[in-house]
This record gives C-alpha cells, sequence and structure tokens, in this order.
C-alpha cells in the first residue's frame, strides 16, 4: 500500500519504520527540515529502541522516504495518516492547531486528486473531533463530501515509550473507526497480517476508547499507589499485596466490574470503601482517588432521579429494589436510596423485586424490611404486570430476566429507563439507559 504519515515525532516516526519494514512504500511528511532529513539518511527523530534500524532498512530499499511537500504526498498515496501532537493548553483542553493545519493542507490537496484517498486520524482526540473539526476542514477545502468522495477513519494507536516497535507488532487490538465502510476495508487490510483482533466501531467511539483505555492505565496506576501507601502505612509491603490482587482474573482484572451502569451497593462493598477510606484518613495518608468513590457512587444515583424527574411524570414503577438480581440484600441497596428519593419528592411509585417479596414473607431479612425501610416495603407489589400497567415511567433496577423484555419493547405510551444495560444497541425510542 502507498502511505503518507503526516508528523514523524514519535507516533509517526514508529509507523513509518513498521509500516515500511512491512513491505509498504512510505512517505514521511513534516513541516521540519531537520526531521526529513534525519529521516532520509536513516536516522531517528526520537530516541526508541529498535527505530533506527527500521528507518535505515526502509531507506536503503527504497520504501521509506521523507519530504516537506503536502501535495506530492497526498497525490503519490493511497492513504493519509495524521500523525501530529495535540498537546495541552493551560486549561487542560487539547490545543487543536496542528490537526486544524495539516487537514487544510491535505484538503487542498484533494481538490485535484480525481482518485480516492482516505484520511485516517491517528492522533489523539476527544470525541467529535473528527466530526466537528476534521472533516468540515477537509470538506470545505477539498470542495468534496467525506465519505463518498474521499474517505475519513480514526485509528488510535497503542504504543508506549521504549516498546513501541513490539507493541506495534503484537498489539492488544486494533481500533478502527470509520466513518465509511470502504475505509474501514482499506484499514482491515493493512492490519489483517497483525495477531490481534480488529474492532470496528463508529469514528467517535474509537476517539473514545483511545481515552477511556490512558485514563484507565493512569486510574490503575493511582489505585496501585494509594494501596502501597495505606499499606506501609499499616506495615505491609503493597506490592505483596497488589501481586496477589492482580492473580485474580476472574473479578479483579475482567470485564466483571467494568460495564457502565448504575451504582454500586450491598453488604461488603460501600463498607469497604467507607472502612479503609476512614484508615488512611486516620493515618494520614491521603488517598483522593479512593476517597472519591462513595461521592462519585451518589452521583450515580442521582443521575438515575434526575433522567426519572426530567420526565414529568409521577407514576414511576421500580422493577428491583435488592442491590443485586437473585438476592433478596437490601442493604446499602442504591436502588433503596432511588425509592427513598422518588417518595421523597411526591412520586406515585410502585415496587417489584420477587426476592425481596419473598423475604418479606419468608425471608431472614423480614425483620430489616419491616423496620428498617417500612415506607420503602409498603410500596412493594407481588403482580409485575399490575405494576408496570400502572406507571408511566418504568424503571429496570437489576438484571432480573424477567425484565429484559421491556428494554427490547416498551409498552405502548410508556416510558422504559435502564439502569443495567437490557437495552439493545439499536433500541426504540421509548427507552434510554443511564450511560447509553
Amino acid at each position: 500500500m502507498r502511505i503518507s504519515i503526516f508528523g514523524l515525532g514519535y507516533v509517526g516516526a514508529v509507523c513509518a519504520g513498521c509500516l515500511s519494514a512491512r513491505g509498504h512504500e512510505v512517505v514521511g511528511v513534516d513541516i521540519s527540515p531537520t526531521k526529513i532529513d534525519l529521516i532520509n539518511s536513516g536516522k531517528s527523530p526520537i530516541v526508541e529502541p529498535g527505530l533506527e534500524e527500521l528507518l535505515q532498512e526502509g531507506v536503503r530499499s527504497g520504501r521509506l522516504r521523507g519530504m516537506t511537500d503536502v501535495a506530492a504526498a497526498v497525490r503519490d498515496t493511497q492513504v493519509s495518516f495524521i500523525c501530529v501532537g495535540t498537546p495541552s493548553k493551560k486549561n487542560g483542553d487539547l490545543s487543536l492547531d496542528y490537526i486544524e493545519g495539516v487537514c487544510r493542507e491535505i484538503g487542498f490537496a484533494l481538490r485535484d486528486k480525481a482518485e480516492r484517498h482516505t484520511v485516517v486520524v491517528r492522533s489523539t482526540v476527544l470525541p467529535g473531533t473528527v466530526k466537528n473539526v476534521v472533516i468540515p476542514i477537509l470538506e470545505d477545502c477539498s470542495g468534496k463530501q467525506a465519505g463518498v468522495e474521499f474517505g475519513v477513519a480514526v485509528n488510535p494507536e497503542f504504543l508506549r515509550e521504549s516498546t513501541a516497535i513490539k507493541d506495534y507488532d503484537y498489539p492488544p487490538m486494533t481500533v478502527i473507526g470509520e466513518l465509511d465502510k470502504s475505509s474501514g476495508d482499506l484499514l482491515e487490510s493493512l492490519y489483517r497480517e497483525l495477531d490481534a483482533p480488529i474492532i470496528r466501531k463508529d469514528v467517535e467511539v474509537a476517539e473514545m476508547i483511545k481515552y477511556t483505555c490512558n485514563v484507565w492505565h493512569a486510574a490503575k496506576v493511582t489505585f496501585a499507589n494509594e494501596i502501597g501507601n495505606i499499606a506501609k502505612a499499616v506495615g505491609v509491603d503493597g506490592r505483596e499485596v497488589m501481586d496477589v490482587v492482580c492473580q485474580d482474573n476472574k473479578l479483579n482484572l475482567s470485564k466483571y466490574y467494568m460495564r457502565p451502569g448504575f451504582a454500586f451497593g450491598g453488604s461488603c462493598l460501600p463498607k469497604d470503601v467507607r472502612a479503609l477510606n476512614y484508615r488512611a484518613t486516620s493515618l494520614d495518608v491521603d488517598s483522593p482517588l479512593i476517597g472519591s468513590l462513595m461521592r462519585s457512587n451518589a452521583g450515580q444515583v442521582q443521575k438515575a432521579f434526575e433522567i426519572i424527574a426530567s420526565h414529568e411524570k409521577r407514576k414511576v414503577a421500580l422493577l428491583g429494589l435488592s442491590f443485586k438480581a437473585g438476592t433478596d440484600d437490601l442493604r446499602e441497596s442504591p436502588l433503596v436510596e432511588l425509592a427513598e428519593m422518588l417518595i421523597g419528592k411526591g412520586f406515585d411509585l410502585s415496587i417489584y423485586d420477587r426476592n425481596v417479596e419473598y423475604a418479606r414473607v419468608h425471608g431472614a431479612n423480614k425483620d430489616y424490611i419491616e423496620s428498617k425501610i417500612p415506607h420503602v416495603s409498603s410500596l412493594l407489589d407481588s403482580n409485575l404486570k399490575a405494576v408496570v400497567d400502572k406507571a408511566d415511567i418504568i424503571v429496570l433496577g437489576n438484571r432480573d430476566e424477567l425484565f429484559a423484555p421491556l428494554a427490547q419493547q416498551a409498552p405502548e405510551g410508556k416510558r422504559v429507563i435502564d439502569l443495567v444495560g437490557f437495552m439493545p444497541k439499536a433500541s426504540h425510542g421509548n427507552a434510554e439507559g443511564i450511560c447509553w
């Protein structure tokens, strides 16, 4: 494939070396004559183990060259990768000056090109950047329509400094955000030889995936450090603790707790988060991430309430009261908290939970239900159909499979609010999710 790479910094130089090593014809483009001279002499503009050898081989074989001529680079290639920097502004936002500048130049070059060309954003950009910045500039400068007369895609990189070549050759995944199918097909053909899953999504999803991965890595480092600091303060080696924690790939390192949705609850998580945070505070160990967990969790309950209240309907069915389907445990259930908020604001609330209903009559939690939350438990109804029929808004609160059909097809004239993820991706207009 004939490829042009705009921006020969860290990402661009690595991609140029790796793509040329795999037999592609690569043109590197940069405004810096110094970088162009380095590339053309087979030298690396950055320090990265093994990169200079790849660049030398690319230049020697004739598969790699550098230039400053944007029009020639676009004319002579099939696809252009944008790899320019997106530095931070003082307020934390991204500066898109380099992105905007290179898009203008590519756009003007596309104006006179008859062959279809694909523009791929590999720079790290926030969701909405391609739709609201990149595409309008390209269309305005080229006079052509994105997705029809030229292709557009997002292809986030997952390269770590000092291991970038290995990361390129053996990625955990290849993410393609495609505006049009042809652009996605082109990129998939480029990466098909890599031993990694190829994941094709909409452009905005791909943009968000990159940020989610990086912030998640930052959160993991911060969490491990805070645990290590607390552990040391109580005379424990935090490395031993985290080494064992990371051996659990069923829960700790898995997707089990990584589904967006409603707040956590139950007898363990809230209690233990508070206890560890209290101990850290009593030891004068600053743990702002751990300290923020309960506040963030409460915010998710508030968000659910605000979604319900935004519809200006007063009759609400809450399906599920226990914090988790398959249990009658109401201890620190966020659904109980949500119910209390709705009651307090005067909503006409009905509740269905077959496990809690059983426990109210027969279970070990009978005393708790009658003494601690009588105002909530009095609203329980054992007839699911009656609860649904009465309501204008139906809230799916836990993952009881009885509730799933309501997310697939809302009863006529009723609004379904899904807190747990029953909704299909292509859902009907009368349903909405808390995070989707």
